[in-house]
């Protein structure tokens, strides 16, 4: 079983995700616009032909040194092993599929990844759902890397539809207007002592909300323990991506901040269906913060590479992002909520918080262990109410083993959370996942209340004098 290579050490984020406190891990759904044609042979084939190679990561396991640390250490992988063909009742309508699916998704997600084998599986599903004519399934543990390094490890795996010779291509994350450059003396003073006022709130604030200060409970945020393993269900939501660029135009913004907008304005209409006080609770979300310093993927090679600004792994923080209230529902004011949202992002950014918490992360795991500062993450997810989680996919259409592929989503699974958001950008749309606790959230109410949320954002922005 095991080769004959050194360990090699497990990064802090990789150890705080893998503990007796969190075990997080990502589900990646691929929409397949073909019936699934792929054997069990050509699959393991594939694997060990195309994914394996593509980090070692994927060849090893976790252990514990003579002094406690987290190692990666190679295994030989039993790919048979890591896929799964599930058997459902055959000849019926994709309806049907829908929720055997659902059912299944919602299993596996439940379900740990035992620690003496390599921490990935993937699932085929052939049956036919009313979205796709088969599915594809990548469950990957957290610890392996974070979205941004998996996104490029499956899109190794995939090629243009159109033509495979030609590389992917991404949208453009910069704001629609750069900011000037030239500063006066007194605004730099200014500045820095902005800089130095938000480091210290943000990092206090941080230290607070993980530790003492929970969120309020609401129709979004239950407070119990142990909603990490209960069952879920997904709701998934299809926007325009040239309607969010239109949005971002008006009011010279991100598309990040127009879709963290009209999340919380579509979340705070549902906590207003439900429970009309809940519009003023105090409810902050996390939003997860890419650290690396590009624009767009880089190859599996690149990311590698020792000295690399777009490592492989775990390369993100947390930022406390606190929604704004529902102050008048007969007459809200929109665009308030994306540019908050746009405001509070910003500031946040500019500030040393996020790394002063990795620096307490750091002093924690030194002083008591991984499993301390563990249990520090989830104290800091628990006390929120929701995360969002945002990756940019492929402009163009992609396949896998020529099979075209018609969607994907992804999901982020183990977090002490009753609602958990994520994104993607997939051939000119993008797509917003709600993973819900089942029976604690209404996934169509949730799912009308966004999108009408984003309809009047929509609406509000054409109304917008052009800044």
């Amino acid at each position: 079983m095991e080769l004959k290579e050194g360990l090699q050490p497990a990064s802090p984020n990789a150890q705080y995700f893998n503990s007796s406190v969190l075990s997080v891990f990502i589900i990646g759904v691929m929409q397949s616009e073909v019936p699934i044609e792929i054997s069990e042979a050509r699959t393991i084939s594939l694997l060990n032909d195309v994914f394996l190679p593509i980090n070692t990561r994927f060849s090893s396991i976790m252990v514990k040194d003579r002094k406690g640390e987290k190692q990666w250490k190679r295994v030989k992988v039993k790919l048979e092993e890591h896929v799964n063909f599930p058997i459902f009742p055959t000849g019926l309508l994709p309806t049907s599929y829908d929720e055997y699916l659902e059912d299944y998704i919602s299993n596996i997600a439940m379900e740990h990844f035992p620690q003496n084998k390599p921490l990935w599986e993937i699932h085929m599903v052939k049956y036919p759902t009313s979205n796709a004519a088969g599915t594809i399934i990548f469950k990957l543990h957290h610890a392996l890397g974070d979205g941004y390094s998996l996104m490029g490890a499956l899109l190794s795996c995939l090629q243009r539809a159109d033509n495979p010779s030609l590389p992917l291509t991404f949208p453009s994350h910069q704001r629609s207007e750069p900011e000037s450059s030239r500063e006066s003396v007194r605004g730099r003073v200014s500045q820095l002592c902005s800089f130095i006022f938000n480091s210290v709130s943000d990092f206090g604030w941080s230290m607070l909300k993980s530790t003492l200060v929970e969120d309020d409970r609401t129709p979004i945020r239950s407070g119990a323990e142990g909603v990490e393993y209960q069952p879920i269900m997904v709701s998934n939501m299809i926007f325009s991506m040239d309607s969010m660029r239109h949005i971002k135009a008006k009011l010279g913004v991100t598309v990040n901040d127009v879709i963290t907008g009209i999340i919380f304005l579509g979340t705070r209409l549902y906590m207003q269906e439900i429970s009309n006080k809940s519009t003023k609770s105090h409810s902050t979300a996390l939003v997860l913060l890419n650290t690396r310093t590009m624009n767009g993927y880089k190859s599996i090679e690149e990311m590698l590479k020792p000295n690399s600004k777009a490592q492989w792994g775990n390369q993100f923080a947390f930022l406390h992002v606190p929604m704004p209230e529902l102050k008048d529902h007969k007459s809200p004011n929109p665009l308030e909520f994306v540019l908050a949202a746009s405001k509070i992002i910003k500031k946040k950014k500019t500030s040393l918080g996020v790394y002063l918490t990795g620096r307490v992360l750091e002093i924690v795991k030194k002083l008591r262990g991984p499993e301390a500062a563990s249990r520090f993450v989830h104290g800091t997810l628990r006390n929120s109410s929701l995360s969002i989680s945002n990756v940019i996919g492929p402009m163009e259409q992609v396949s896998l083993d020529n099979h075209p592929i018609k969607g994907l989503y992804f999901m982020v699974l183990g977090v002490p959370q009753n609602l958990i958001i994520t994104i993607v950008s997939y051939m000119g749309s993008m797509r917003i996942s709600a993973v819900m606790e089942k029976g604690f959230l209404d996934p169509q109410r949730f799912k009308s209340c966004v999108e009408n949320a984003f309809e009047i954002i929509l609406k509000a922005a054409d109304d917008e004098v052009p800044i």
